[in-house]
């Protein structure tokens, strides 16, 4: 059995970037179907050696699908996933609509991917920043235990769609010919500025993009009681997020023990001589880890970057749907 594969939101970032990675992988698909809003449909898109014509999303268009795969907004994923999961299908969710439903595995392959059985419809993906970020903690987890996370993000603009990337690109240059700064997709300018707010504010103080990150890191984790917090800042970068990060952990250890359970730990790439930059990382599937240092409490600090359109979504909704392919036996 080959599967009958939908891509629900194919013409924007993370939606042509899952078709891109899709295209690349050992997974042969008796069909892929691409849907996107009125204004998308009718554009045409290369696969392997195919030309697929994108469609206007409906509900009709999830009948016999096997697995559809969702880059939406919340409320067209709310509308569009129940449908999908009705008719049959898989759904591999990349909006945050799903994220917190207990009835819903929150899954980061490399972390939690034994979720990824027959027993559930719908799968979701994390936050960007939270994929990354659990793929370091979890080596330190199993080695000794978590105790407290501080996480600091330095969250590219491809984060927030195709026109935030035209917003940097347009301000930058208005910045060097001297003219107005056009400014309308960030609050701020972002071009040469950072930006301590990504989503909204709660009364709590904290963003809905940082309380994303705190929930779903103790989701993933299966620590609910995790003590972490986290500030989310916006800056003018284009693609790959970074972060800071500093444990405290249950039992003592040394840095030695650190390295070495970073290096064993799948889709990890240690540096402990150089520190990755996202200019470098751009395009590439693992989740980089350097700057590894003990403080004088016995805590860890370490620098993480990674591609956010990759692991950060499209490679995590692609890794998913390999689990669940292998899972069944379909290829």
């Amino acid at each position: 059995m080959k599967p009958h594969i939908a891509i629900a939101g194919a013409t924007g970032l993370v939606g042509s970037e899952i078709l891109n990675i899709l295209e690349s992988s050992s997974i042969e698909p008796k069909q892929v179907t691409l849907l996107a809003s009125k204004n998308s449909a009718g554009e045409v898109y290369r696969f392997r050696d195919d030309e697929i014509k994108v469609e206007e999303l409906s509900a009709e268009k999830f009948v016999g699908v096997d697995v559809a795969l969702f880059a939406l907004s919340n409320d067209l994923a709310e509308q569009y996933v129940p449908i999908a999961a009705e008719h049959g299908a898989v759904v591999i969710d990349n909006s945050s609509r799903f994220r917190m439903d207990p009835k819903v595995p929150l899954v980061v392959p490399e972390v939690n991917g034994d979720l990824v059985n027959g027993d559930h419809r719908i799968f979701a993906n994390p936050n960007c920043s939270t994929a990354q970020l659990v793929v370091a903690l979890k080596p330190l987890q199993n080695l000794a235990g978590l105790k407290r996370v501080v996480v600091s993000t330095y969250q590219s603009v491809s984060g927030a769609g195709k026109d935030a990337l035209d917003e940097l690109w347009a301000q930058s240059l208005a910045v060097f010919q001297q003219k107005e700064v056009p400014i309308e997709v960030f609050p701020h300018q972002i071009a040469f500025n950072l930006i301590p707010q990504i989503d909204s504010f709660l009364p709590s103080g904290y963003t809905k993009e940082e309380k994303k990150v705190i929930d779903e890191t103790r989701k993933i984790l299966n620590l609910p009681d995790l003590r972490i917090t986290c500030t989310a800042v916006r800056v003018p970068v284009f693609h790959s997020h970074s972060e800071s990060v500093s444990v405290d952990f249950e039992r003592n250890v040394t840095r030695e023990e650190i390295v070495e359970a970073l290096k064993g730990a799948p889709g990890l790439e240690v540096h402990t001589e150089e520190y990755p930059l996202p200019l470098d990382v751009t395009g590439s599937d693992p989740v980089h880890v350097g700057r590894i240092r003990m403080d004088e409490h016995g805590g860890c600090d370490f620098w993480v970057v990674a591609d956010n359109l990759r692991k950060g979504a499209a490679l995590n909704v692609v890794q998913i749907l390999e689990l669940w392919l292998q899972q069944k036996n379909v290829h």
